[in-house]
């Protein structure tokens, strides 16, 4: 049998047809779904490329005045930053974590020139999600995932060494968000250490704390996590002893991204980061591409109410040694203290 014969060229013909025309209806169903699930998450292809961008009702803009009324913010800013660099040695090379620069924490993102160091519990759930839509990932895939978020960033923005920062600073814009250090620390107690997830690394670590720093005097209310105090313990004995990177999370911000050795173009900070955030992405022209975010926002009662709480169980010795740790934190970055000492406990006598 010729199965190059007409006939047989004619069959099969025909059986691609008919396999086309059965496969339509799913490539059709595919497309409109993928197109719904954009739009479900309020974005929308706008040419043959297929990338998604924002429409234009979910654009939000800066006014030319506001502009340059936050560019004048962040040039003090910037000012600030400098000049307590300098009064405190810190903008001086070494070979000590205070004086090395430190790029491992830094996200790069090539196709739109923007960095980003990336300080945990400062608004770092919102960017951390924007920084993955600039990777490429899709809001619908993001919405269902269960993979982490930094994984998931990770796995498009390799770490960089010093010299590849350097590189990329020259034509990119490079920012970070700094946060009160006590509101950051009190944020991050309660969400890694609280609300820990069950056998994670920081439930496991909060079983550590309680084994070693609870007294076995406390009635049985006592909240199987650590306290405020036994936690607060447990980190001034990290400090201590010299373990400065006990936790991306609790760790100083000016040690974590050294912003006296690396060059920033904008320092956002969480209470003005609305305005902050609207700023840098009209500054990146990714307007059509980003949106600004307000994620993992916070559990309960309001911020005062979390801060006189938590923090007036601390001695005044357990207050002033959290400042000296995160001293550079306030200073850099223009934050007071002074309020937090008002809220200590003077009967507190934990050694």
């Amino acid at each position: 049998m010729r199965f190059n014969s007409p006939y047989w060229r004619a069959i099969r013909r025909y059986i691609l047809i008919f396999v086309a025309i059965a496969l339509l209806p799913l490539a059709l169903v595919y497309v409109v779904r993928l197109d719904q699930a954009y739009r479900i998450k309020g974005y929308e292809y706008v040419n043959e490329s297929r990338v998604p961008v924002l429409p234009e009702e979910s654009v939000h803009t800066l006014a030319p005045t506001d502009v340059e009324r936050i560019e004048k913010r962040m040039e003090r800013r910037r000012k600030l930053l400098q000049e307590k660099c300098t009064e405190f040695g810190l903008d001086v090379a070494g070979n000590d974590t205070w004086h090395k620069p430190n790029a491992w924490e830094f996200l790069f993102n090539k196709k739109y020139h923007i960095i980003w160091c990336n300080v945990f519990k400062a608004g770092s759930s919102s960017w951390m999600y924007n920084f993955n839509i600039l990777a490429g990932y899709s809001p619908e895939f993001l919405q269902r995932t269960k993979e982490v978020f930094l994984t998931l960033a990770r796995d498009r923005y390799p770490r960089l060494t010093i010299e590849k920062l350097r590189e990329a600073q020259n034509d990119s814009l490079t920012f970070m968000i700094a946060r009160h250090p006590f509101e950051r620390l009190l944020s991050a107690y309660r969400d890694k250490i609280v609300y820990a997830i069950p056998h994670s690394y920081h439930d496991k670590l909060g079983r550590r704390i309680v084994r070693k720093y609870r007294s076995k005097n406390l009635d049985m209310n006592t909240p199987r996590y650590p306290t405020f105090p036994e936690f607060v313990r447990w980190l001034l004995k990290q400090i201590q002893l010299g373990i400065l990177q006990m936790d991306m999370h609790f760790i100083s911000s000016t040690l974590f991204c050294t912003p006296c050795l690396i060059n920033f173009d904008v320092i956002m900070k969480f209470d003005t980061l609305d305005e902050d955030q609207l700023y840098l992405i009209t500054k990146t022209g990714l307007t059509r591409v980003i949106a600004p975010e307000w994620r993992n926002a916070g559990r309960g009662k309001n911020t005062q109410e979390l801060l006189q709480s938590f923090y007036s169980k601390l001695s005044s010795r357990e207050m002033q040694g959290l400042y000296q740790y995160y001293k550079y934190d306030f200073e850099l970055f223009n934050f007071s203290a002074a309020s937090y000492f008002n809220l200590v406990d003077e009967n507190a006598t934990r050694k």
